[in-house]
């Protein structure tokens, strides 16, 4: 892999809790396997006073463990430095200049420079307002580059997310802003591509001839872990449903690019977007089932309701499970009906998406009482433990055919010699080398918005559609089965609980 072109990465919120957890380890990480340049420095920027040494000694705690002893630490630590600056004012944005420039010049590179808002979205535009001021903002063609990397949430609702667009395209272009999910950075969501388009085996059954119905889970075993403020203004629908789930539905179902670039693969997870059926304000108690989790007890331990987590207002009506259907109207995946689901306090932490194919045609193989007949699934595993599973109908070895299902699977960890990049690193990398194609685009995230209004308005103009309660570590409401409207269908549970002792995952 090549390296990429020498620059400066400057992290706003540089003493925040997504620094310390994911973008220095994955800096590092990206350090350690020689995946920088030789000139590259980290400038971390905040208003907490901090010396260049003591935000060192910070991060030096934020290391993986086996880092401490590492020679590369070290390395890696005399790379950063730290620079006080309150980020809501733009006249002090020249500190922050001169820093780059000190850092240039002594590093002897161009003014390449990605700018990560680890921030609360409200300094968004005072951010990049604060860049323009200085004049740190614009791309010198062919001679510079800088970009400036957002975190979500992209708004809090279709209208929100318009002006954000709009304020951020004030003081950037479109192909400067990396609009991060980290979601996509997962290797098993990229490989969703290679398998469909790279095989000749899926494609050509990977439409409304062959498939029944999709389906795509991403369950939580936890609750809010200290983010009851937040959580409770923006729920499920919000967290999850708009920005990861429905970008997890574009990949799996977009069409073929006319090749493996940038602009080609967003422009057809675009169309997928912009496929989608809208759901009614008076149709979303039918196709949209919310909930909220209840206090429970689960292997000894009581485990809290939502309303009496910290921070959530005792009334609260934030759903913390949602579950979906919807339909995509284009050629390939006309009638095709999508679940998509996602909970807090589920059974297990768990994202996949399942294809589950048409039935064959005419029943050959069945028992006294059963016939065997069921549908083909092929699953792909997001997380934990990445990989690929189809199931099918074998032969039980003996007399007559009495059938089983078997298992065909594939984990990334069974692959030796290679290692198993995080979903930062990847895109942090992608950003260094001027790759777009993991992350979002601004029309991208004003459809995915549309399609989700309506059922933010029905919610809040119509009190009366239930938020049905769920214990804690069950599969969420019963209710949700009601989406799937063939009495034979269920969802698909990744794991069952056989004892309270513990519980079997499958793949």
């Amino acid at each position: 892999m090549n390296k990429p072109e020498p620059h400066i990465i400057v992290i706003f919120g540089a003493s925040g809790d997504l620094t310390k957890r994911k973008l220095i380890p994955a800096l590092y990480d990206l350090f350690v396997q020689d995946l920088l340049p030789e000139n590259f420095f980290i400038v971390g920027v905040g208003r907490t006073e901090l010396s260049d040494t003591g935000f060192r000694d910070k991060m030096s705690g934020w290391l993986p463990n086996e880092a401490i002893t590492h020679a590369k630490a070290e390395q890696f630590l005399n790379v950063t430095s730290y620079i006080t600056i309150d980020t809501s004012d733009a006249q002090q944005y020249h500190l922050l200049k001169d820093k780059l420039d000190a850092l240039r010049k002594q590093g002897n590179m161009p003014e390449n420079y990605i700018y990560y808002l680890a921030t609360p979205p409200s300094l968004y535009e005072k951010i990049a307002q604060g860049l323009t001021f200085a004049g740190i903002n614009k791309d010198e063609e062919d001679v510079s580059w800088k970009r400036i990397i957002i975190e979500k949430p992209f708004g809090v609702d279709l209208d929100s997310a318009r002006k954000l667009n709009k304020s951020l395209l004030n003081y950037f272009v479109e192909n400067q802003i990396y609009r991060i999910d980290h979601y996509l950075g997962k290797e098993t969501v990229q490989n969703v591509l290679v398998m469909r388009f790279a095989n000749g085996i899926f494609e050509p059954l990977w439409n409304r001839n062959y498939v029944h119905h999709v389906e795509i889970t991403s369950s939580e075993d936890l609750g809010l872990e200290g983010r009851g403020g937040y959580y409770d203004n923006a729920g499920a629908l919000r967290d999850m449903v708009q920005n990861h789930l429905l970008q997890l539905v574009g990949i799996v179902a977009m069409e073929p690019p006319i090749h493996a670039e940038s602009k080609a693969i967003r422009n057809e997870t675009l169309k997928v977007f912009q496929s989608l059926r809208p759901i009614k304000e008076e149709e979303v108690a039918k196709y949209v089932i919310r909930g909220q989790y209840t206090g429970a007890t689960m292997k000894g331990e009581h485990l809290p309701g939502y309303r009496e987590e910290q921070g959530v207002s005792p009334e609260s009506r934030t759903e913390t499970y949602v579950a979906m259907k919807f339909f995509i109207d284009n050629w390939r995946w006309n009638e095709v009906p999508f679940y998509i689901r996602t909970g807090k306090r589920l059974p297990t932490k768990v994202t996949e998406i399942v294809i589950h194919f048409k039935k064959s045609p005419h029943h050959i193989f069945s028992h006294q009482y059963e016939t065997i007949n069921t549908h083909n699934q092929l699953v792909i595993r997001v997380q934990p433990d990445e990989g690929l599973l189809f199931k099918f109908g074998m032969k039980i070895p003996g007399a007559g055919f009495n059938v089983q299902n078997a298992n065909m699977d594939f984990h990334y960890s069974d692959v030796t010699g290679v290692k198993l990049t995080s979903a930062y690193e990847r895109l942090l990398l992608d950003c260094m080398q001027g790759d777009s194609t993991l992350y979002i685009r601004g029309d991208a995230v004003e459809e995915a918005w549309a399609f989700v209004q309506p059922i933010l308005d029905a919610w809040k103009n119509h009190p009366d559609i239930p938020v049905y309660g769920y214990p804690a570590g069950t599969w969420g409401p019963e209710h949700a089965d009601s989406l799937i409207e063939e009495p034979e269908i269920t969802w698909r549970y990744p794991c069952k609980n056989l004892s309270n002792d513990g519980e079997y995952c499958e793949l």
